[in-house]
């Protein structure tokens, strides 16, 4: 069924692309709708393309998750349902261990560029990382903004409120709650909505974003601010054969977009960040920090499950022991990205 669907999607697309003369067409696919803070710097990045090829490498849009899926996303543009997409490997079941766990080792990373940093330096070190994004180029790394608790009817004014508490988190965090008493599940952000409405969760890890992005203030009344550690990851990708049937002069446009994609991403995340807190005060929910103590306990108990969970990578054949250590060597005390520890 997953198979036919594949080859449906392919052709609608291979279909869908016009035959102008002297431009070529590429389908960028995401899951967000156009408004969404991801999809305005992607609009960002699709205007420098065109603008730096003349007009003639143009991108069209396909919003609100028409071609790609948020779980198969990597394999589905390896296969060609889109040229480029948003792509989430954190989220993957299986065929990116490495860039799953690896999201968990930024203690003292508080800013998106210094997340995008720290990821570089990683992959730098390791090739597994490589061969989890085989049949892809990689187009731009997404850190974001710090995480908190939103909850719907009871605040979590400290972590001995997580006991019982059924919370949406990323992959790297479940065990981390579980220590916590919580009831931890992961799935992907789209869906938490409806899981939050529906009372199928309690809570969710996110940033204040949300609250306007994912009309999180809708449906929750409580914002704990413990600063959650949050990992950056490759977030857009090209299947790898119809990067390599693009000419050098397109290649090289889209290298270049790189950086301009990373710094619209950064840019959309902290706007999103300042609107998601007013919507929430506007809307009554309640902010309120943790303790000094609390923190504390939540950043030791993240370290010693980081490492932990990057020493189990071996069942794999995988060295995530060493990537963890390059990343804590590269975290200077002051926050700063020094890439060190690379052999």
């Amino acid at each position: 069924m997953r198979r036919s669907a594949l080859i449906f999607a392919m052709l609608l697309v291979a279909c869908a692309r016009p035959g102008t003369p002297g431009v070529t067409e590429l389908v960028y696919a995401t899951p967000y709708s156009p408004n969404h803070p991801f999809s305005r710097a992607d609009q960002t990045w699709m205007d420098f393309v065109e603008k730096r090829s003349g007009r003639t490498l143009r991108i069209r849009p396909s919003w609100s998750g028409a071609l790609l899926s948020s779980e198969h996303s990597m394999t589905e543009l390896r296969h060609g349902v889109a040229d480029i997409g948003l792509i989430t490997p954190i989220y993957t079941k299986g065929g990116a261990h490495l860039i799953r766990v690896q999201a968990g080792f930024y203690s003292g990373v508080t800013n998106i560029e210094d997340q995008v940093a720290l990821y570089g330096c990683m992959e730098k070190s390791s090739p597994q990382f490589e061969e989890e994004l085989r049949g892809l180029k990689v187009l731009a790394v997404q850190g974001g903004n710090l995480p908190g608790i939103i909850s719907r009817d009871h605040p979590v004014a400290s972590l001995a409120d997580l006991k019982g508490v059924r919370v949406r988190a990323p992959t790297e965090l479940l065990s981390v709650l579980g220590d916590l008493g919580a009831d931890p599940v992961n799935m992907p952000m789209g869906e938490v909505y409806s899981a939050l409405a529906k009372g199928v969760l309690d809570a969710v890890l996110a940033p204040a974003d949300t609250f306007k992005s994912l009309h999180f203030a809708e449906i929750t009344d409580h914002f704990t601010t413990l600063a959650v550690p949050r990992g950056a990851y490759p977030a857009r990708a090209m299947g790898e054969r119809r990067w390599n049937s693009l000419s050098p002069e397109y290649r090289r446009v889209l290298e270049e977009g790189n950086p301009v994609w990373e710094a619209a991403l950064a840019r959309e995340l902290r706007a999103a960040l300042d609107q998601g807190l007013k919507v929430a005060a506007e809307g009554d929910v309640d902010i309120r920090p943790v303790t000094p103590a609390d923190q504390h306990e939540f950043d030791a108990l993240y370290l010693r499950h980081a490492e932990r969970n990057a020493t189990a990578l071996s069942q794999y054949g995988i060295d995530g022991l060493s990537v963890f250590r390059v990343a804590r060597a590269s975290v200077a005390e002051n926050g700063q990205i020094l890439c060190r520890g690379i052999e």
